[in-house]
């Protein structure tokens, strides 16, 4: 089966990928006819490959959508999956819908091919949104939406999968393997800490946790991310 992208396997029922664009991370959960994706890439043609792929490792597309948070390389590919039942904050929706000069300028600084960005800005609209906290159970596996609290963004949330031989968590950018965690005028850095310790407390120290830019971590891989935003937090 020729795949477009590479992906992971993490569990029976859970995969990912790691576009080559800014390294981001995309997660794909699926049992039975049911299909949720965690964050959609930067351009149409990222998020079109994403989508073939879906198709040809499950026999089914998309019918859910979790976007971790308002960032360009997240939401950018969501018109592709507009039909699909979207879970994001508010202030995504905002984005979308308001900031589409942000995105696009955002997205050029990062080095985005200009014209697959204006195709990609140009499609957005307002998904049809869920509530930002839910519990989905898809098949054999449940999938639990939340928001851990402020870190990345004011708004960030996580899905933790449930699954018969391991609990998966993905965290979007409240962690990031890659590279450091990228702290933003978005972001809170003296409550990040904190909130991992909440995603932590979520997943389990078992879990495999899946960072919104990297190789998957462990739960001592997080405590240290925490560790290190608390040192950058504190007065020089």
């Amino acid at each position: 089966m020729a795949l477009n992208l590479a992906w992971e396997q993490l569990t029976r029922h859970v995969l990912r990928c790691r576009l080559p664009f800014c390294d981001v991370t995309i997660g794909l959960v699926h049992s039975g006819s049911e299909v949720l994706l965690v964050d959609t890439g930067t351009t149409l043609l990222e998020a079109q490959a994403i989508a073939e792929d879906v198709v040809a490792l499950t026999g089914h597309g998309v019918g859910h959508v979790l976007l971790t948070h308002n960032h360009f390389d997240h939401i950018l590919g969501h018109s592709v999956f507009a039909g699909a039942r979207t879970y994001c904050a508010p202030e995504v929706v905002a984005t979308m819908v308001t900031q589409g000069p942000h995105l696009r300028a955002d997205a050029l600084r990062h080095g985005a091919d200009a014209d697959e960005v204006d195709c990609a800005v140009a499609a957005l609209a307002a998904p049809r949104v869920s509530p930002t906290v839910a519990v989905l159970g898809l098949g054999d596996v449940e999938v639990a939406i939340s928001h851990p609290g402020r870190g990345h963004t004011d708004h960030d949330l996580i899905a933790v999968v449930t699954d018969a031989d391991r609990t998966v968590v993905f965290c979007g950018d409240l962690v990031e393997e890659s590279g450091d965690p990228c702290v933003d005028e978005q972001s809170d850095l003296l409550a990040w800490p904190a909130t991992l310790e909440r995603v932590l407390a979520a997943g389990g120290d078992a879990a495999a946790f899946v960072p919104g830019h990297g190789a998957v971590v462990d739960a001592a891989f997080v405590r240290r991310q925490a560790a290190w935003l608390c040192d950058r937090s504190m007065p020089r």
